[in-house]
């Protein structure tokens, strides 16, 4: 290369980390030694050379190592490296290297890779620790080891049990030999129940029985259980959900052992478990404010924690939940026990699980039955009461005024019954936006009978139902992903400036859309995306490979939007769903493309389904 060709070579290399640790005698050094190299994708792979071995900078373009089997091991774009697992281990390179997209690769020898290795330790030292963990990745991948981030490492395997004819006597000097706060209740070797110390106190003591009664009295019967194989995670939404601090572990039908809240805070995963144990100990509103200042922090660490989007979705709008609960009650202790049963009904992203950051509201009541003048005074208090609750701890108004608060969305069980049905058999533009929001919704508050009325009345209304599913297939089609003619990235603008890609609606709503449909049209009660294409696969109205994509292709888009929210909060600024293509790297250029490239297909696949007869 000549003076000209060199000086951009040498810009690129002189700002990446490690050459950005070298002199600048040692750069002009690695320049003259470097050749350039042109990947084109319809290579396929990258025929790389160990013998002998060399070091791949990639410049531009994305690749992806994977083992023989296939396995992905890393994903590689502008400034990173492939190669120097052979060069440090001098053993030959048995993993392949995919072309995603064209590239421009500076290919640095053996030699000269090794003398820069013993003239500068932060050289030699970052390539060792990306060997390391290349060497930790690919172990995990072999030996398929997630143990980490499963109970099996937290659980006390040992068994303190009494059967439910014990007396409470003897569960209390049992728990105190032992010095734990639970035991475990089984008969004939089947697990009927468990005892806490919660339990000793508020259905012993506090009711002034004595201790000959039998467990069985007051144990709690057919407890919540998990398998031993479930995730961490799993069991911290697990207790936040039912308010519970112990879950017996199941294997094959046998309790093995038992998992306390105590135990998840010492493995510091439990932040969601506790910020909602902070919101049910608060009295005042003010107190819920404070608590909820808190909720961004816990997206941040989430994301670092490289925890998946579905599983962020949930655990955010689990604090929701236990929230808008916590809100509910003090509103009846402020005005008394509601009249009437109700449900306080979610919508939305919330009905879904998948909030992020900066979710409005979308909720309603369902009343089991119409209204006196009184009774309305009465839910009007309190819906306004929750509503600006929310508010004021972060998660705004609806802008469509889709609220407990607005009268209109306060309904009997016949009414929205109704309303259901007018919006399914005359499916107009207006009722099917409704129906686009309405018929993701879940019971946050409330008798759960009240609401599966409800919602078996409505899927049972949509359920093959081909003109309304026809009406909801067209308006699903009415955005498409943010894709160009030559497959650039549509940017939205206001009119000022350019705000960027809208992952929200031209992402993550687009895949809700195509899966409610499928999901209505088969009557599952399932609301979250991800647990409907799992039903949809089970009814073989997909198949796998479908699921897969659309399941990948919103993991990665929600990622995206999370991340660059992430990104958004740690620099003060306000946070959106827009994201700027120049913030993307080469590979998350060619990635997000593609996850939009599968929701297009999608879409085609939904419209040959459901519109083929109109």
């Amino acid at each position: 290369m000549d003076s000209s060709e060199l000086q951009p070579v040498h810009e690129f290399i002189a700002k990446i980390p490690p050459f950005d640790s070298l002199d600048t005698a040692q750069i002009n050094q690695t320049c003259l030694a470097l050749k350039v190299v042109y990947y084109s994708k319809n290579e396929q792979l990258v025929h790389v050379d160990s013998n002998p071995s060399q070091l791949y900078i990639v410049r531009t373009g994305a690749f992806e190592v994977v083992t023989p089997k296939g396995e992905l091991i890393d994903r590689i774009s502008d400034g990173q490296y492939f190669g120097f697992s052979g060069m440090l281990s001098g053993e030959k390179v048995v993993n392949k290297v995919r072309i995603l997209e064209d590239g421009l690769v500076y290919i640095l020898p053996q030699q000269a890779f090794d003398q820069l290795r013993a003239n500068c330790y932060a050289f030699d030292r970052f390539f060792n620790q990306a060997f390391a963990q290349r060497i930790r990745h690919q172990g995990a991948i072999n030996s398929e080891k997630m143990s980490s981030n499963r109970i099996d490492n937290l659980l006390c395997k040992k068994i303190i049990a009494l059967n439910s004819q014990a007396t409470i006597y003897q569960a209390a000097q049992q728990m105190s030999e032992n010095r734990v706060s639970s035991l475990l209740i089984i008969d004939n070797e089947k697990l009927v129940g468990i005892l806490t110390d919660k339990d000793l106190r508020n259905r012993v003591l506090a009711r002034g029985l004595n201790g000959e009664i039998s467990i069985a009295e007051v144990m709690t019967k057919e407890p919540q259980t998990l398998p031993a194989n479930a995730l961490v995670f799993e069991a911290i939404l697990t207790m936040s959900e039912n308010n519970i601090h112990h879950l017996p572990i199941v294997a094959q039908e046998q309790v093995i052992g038992m998992l306390s809240s105590t135990d998840l805070m010492r493995n510091q995963s439990s932040q969601p478990i506790l910020l909602m144990a902070q919101i049910n100990k608060q009295n005042r509103l003010s107190e819920l404010v404070k608590v909820s200042q808190q909720i961004p922090m816990l997206l941040q660490n989430l994301i670092s924690s490289d925890a998946k989007p579905h599983e962020i979705g949930r655990t955010l709008t689990t604090v929701t939940d236990s929230l808008t609960r916590r809100l509910i009650t003090l509103a009846q202790d402020s005005l008394g026990i509601a009249p009437v049963p109700f449900c306080w009904l979610a919508f939305g992203s919330q009905a879904r699980q998948d909030q992020a950051a900066g979710s409005d509201q979308d909720n309603a009541l369902l009343l089991a039955r119409e209204l006196d003048n009184e009774e309305k005074i009465y839910f009007q208090q309190l819906a306004k009461m929750v509503c600006d609750g929310l508010n004021a701890c972060g998660f705004p108004y609806c802008p469509g005024e889709i609220m407990a608060s607005n009268e209109k969305w306060q309904k009997s069980l016949q009414q929205w019954q109704q309303a259901f049905r007018d919006w399914i058999r005359t499916p107009q533009p207006k009722a099917l936006l409704h129906a686009s929001i309405f018929f993701d919704m879940r019971a946050i508050f409330g008798p759960q009978e009240l609401f599966t009325q409800l919602q078996n009345s409505v899927l049972a209304e949509t359920k093959g139902n081909d003109i309304f599913l026809a009406a909801m297939t067209s308006t699903a089609l009415d955005r498409s992903p943010p894709l160009g003619f030559f497959r650039d990235f549509v940017v939205e603008r206001d009119g000022r400036e350019v705000k960027g890609i809208d992952l929200k609606h031209r992402g993550n709503a687009l895949i809700n859309d195509i899966v409610r449909v499928y999901a209505l049209s088969i009557g599952s009660k399932e609301v979250s995306t991800h647990k409907r294409l799992e039903a949809l696969l089970k009814n073989d109205q997909l198949n796998h490979q479908d699921v897969k994509n659309l399941r990948d292709a919103s993991e990665f888009i929600a990622h995206q939007r999370l991340a660059n929210q992430g990104e958004q909060f740690s620099n003060n600024l306000p946070i959106n769903n827009y994201l700027r293509p120049d913030s993307l790297s080469s590979l998350s250029r060619h990635q997000l493309k593609a996850a939009f490239k599968i929701v297009h297909e999608a879409q085609v696949g939904l419209k040959l389904k459901f519109l083929r007869l109109y």
